[in-house]
């Protein structure tokens, strides 16, 4: 999301950093590229009328034209300005402080995702994950999740397979009632079945009609819900705007989800929404996964679109999925300095289920300016690799994984044949996996004091350390998320904090990191 737009804004900013000073016109022709590259992105005229009158005010103003460095501060201003634009620096948090059962409404068009997203919603919540950025954990809570939606075929029969799915509870199907009559009931199971929150599935029309309004205002007025969450689809840039502020004339909306973030390369709907509508957009719809719902964080995605990645972002994405048994597990072995082949495969697997080598490229700072090398380097096929290595360690028995050096010339060919690749791919693999597991046996030397300094210096851990890793160990109770976003969008830590080994990314269990080299990526 935000790539065009990204592009546009970053190729500006390259032109203003390599002058000393910045004039007024300086400052003007950039300006003047900022709102070619917002309204290339479809976002509404208004709004990019207030934001460059607002920041050509502020970056010609005398502190910045003096400044030792004045195209930094531009870049600070546009990114201030991205953030008010996009929901200011307080993130917005699902309100579900009620006596239960919480009731959330899903509103929005036919075709928006608003079944889907009650699903996804209804897994994040039944975790105990963060349900909004600004990381409030909500403790796992009971969902049921009932559908309302009486006239789209097999709308009822799709929530109770999503429900399936993610497990989560819904509501049983009982033919010939109507919206409010099923919503009724959602309630009164909710509270005898003992569940914390009740997501209602409303019903939605190719375009908006009075029928839809009515029947939606009347669901509200039935259930009171703690939240009304409308669904719009990015994909449809400010008609998703237009829908918004129709439905918040008649319904009582807390937020917005956008849904299919990741095919939308502008960005126009979620930079327009908060300044049009003035409500907060609580969630992105990044996939068609089940889980791949991601809570928003102007001050996140500001980062993103301007190149500072999001650091935050991947820790959340790599711890939301972690075994915490198995981590301890492998963080026991890596602070003894053993890192079997089986140990390699589990970190395929992860970095697999983050998104591969593009999902986690697109969250690391800098990597907007280097796009055209990693395109060149063809992420794709770095993402097929992957999953032929996997294949290459499946091929072997389980005495080959926990002992490589045992690898002779008949037990290449037959790995090789049995995965499908060529002998010499293998023992790329096998080069890889021993530099690996030298660096984690330095790193492991004297009781793991190598992985305490990486856990303090991501602000993991805790006095104590892990179990059976000895004093020195990092703790296991995950990162320490809210450090890590004190620190922006796609911060690191400041130079007077120790700065992480160049072996590792944090929060992901020994996951190889870029100094290393990730697995199927070849160096230069």
């Amino acid at each position: 999301m935000f790539e065009s737009l990204g592009d546009r804004l970053g190729a500006t900013f390259d032109r203003l950093t390599g002058r000393g000073v910045l004039s007024a016109a300086d400052v003007d022709e950039a300006m003047r590229e900022v709102r070619v590259a917002l309204l290339e992105a479809d976002v509404a005229l208004p709004v990019v009328k207030e934001f460059i009158s607002r920041a050509r005010e502020q970056a010609t103003g005398e502190a910045v034209l003096r400044s030792v460095k004045p195209s930094e501060q531009v870049v600070k201003i546009v990114h201030d300005g991205l953030v008010e634009m996009l929901g200011g620096d307080t993130p917005t948090d699902l309100d579900l402080n009620v006596n239960p059962p919480a009731v959330i409404m899903m509103a929005g068009l036919q075709g928006s995702g608003k079944t889907t997203t009650a699903a996804k919603l209804g897994l994040r919540l039944q975790r105990g994950g963060p349900v909004g950025a600004g990381m409030g954990g909500t403790g796992r809570k009971r969902v049921l999740m009932a559908s309302l939606d009486t006239r789209r075929p097999a709308a009822m029969e799709q929530l109770a397979t999503l429900g399936e799915q993610a497990q989560v509870d819904t509501l049983p199907i009982v033919a010939g009632q109507t919206a409010p009559d099923i919503a009724r009931r959602a309630l009164n199971a909710g509270r005898l079945g003992g569940y914390d929150v009740i997501i209602l599935d409303t019903a939605g029309r190719i375009t908006l009609d009075e029928a839809m309004m009515n029947e939606a205002a009347e669901i509200a007025r039935v259930s009171s819900p703690t939240e009304t969450l409308l669904v719009a689809d990015s994909l449809t840039g400010q008609d998703a705007v237009r829908t918004a502020r129709a439905f918040h004339e008649r319904l009582p909306l807390t937020g917005l989800v956008l849904t299919r973030t990741d095919g939308d390369s502008r960005g126009g709907a979620a930079l327009s929404m908060r300044a049009v509508t003035g409500l907060p957009i609580k969630f992105l719809g990044s996939g068609e996964k089940i889980d791949a719902l991601e809570p928003f964080d102007a001050q996140r995605v500001a980062g993103r679109i301007l190149g500072m990645g999001d650091v935050v972002g991947l820790v959340e994405r790599a711890a939301q999925d972690m075994d915490q048994a198995a981590a301890e597990r492998t963080a026991r072995k890596l602070a003894k300095g053993q890192f079997d082949l089986d140990d390699l495969r589990s970190q395929l697997q992860q970095l697999q289920k983050m998104g591969g080598m593009g999902g986690i490229m697109g969250l690391l700072p800098g990597v907007q300016k280097i796009k055209k090398q990693l395109a060149d380097a063809d992420l794709a096929g770095g993402d097929k690799a992957l999953k032929r290595q996997e294949a290459i360690i499946s091929a072997m028995t389980r005495a080959e994984r926990k002992k490589p050096e045992i690898l002779n010339a008949s037990r290449k060919r037959r790995i090789a044949k049995g995965a499908g690749v060529e002998v010499a791919e293998l023992n790329r693999l096998l080069k890889q996996h021993r530099q690996m597991a030298d660096m984690f046996k330095a790193m492991g030397k004297g009781g793991g004091r190598g992985f305490a300094q990486l856990a303090q210096a991501m602000g993991m851990g805790g006095p104590g350390g892990a179990p059976g890793m000895g004093a020195g160990a990092p703790a296991l109770g995950g990162p320490d998320l809210a450090r890590l976003k004190a620190l922006g969008g796609g911060k690191l830590p400041s130079p007077d904090q120790t700065p992480p080994p160049s072996g590792g990314l944090p929060g992901l269990g020994g996951l190889p990191g870029l100094g290393g080299g990730f697995p199927g990526f070849k160096k230069s």
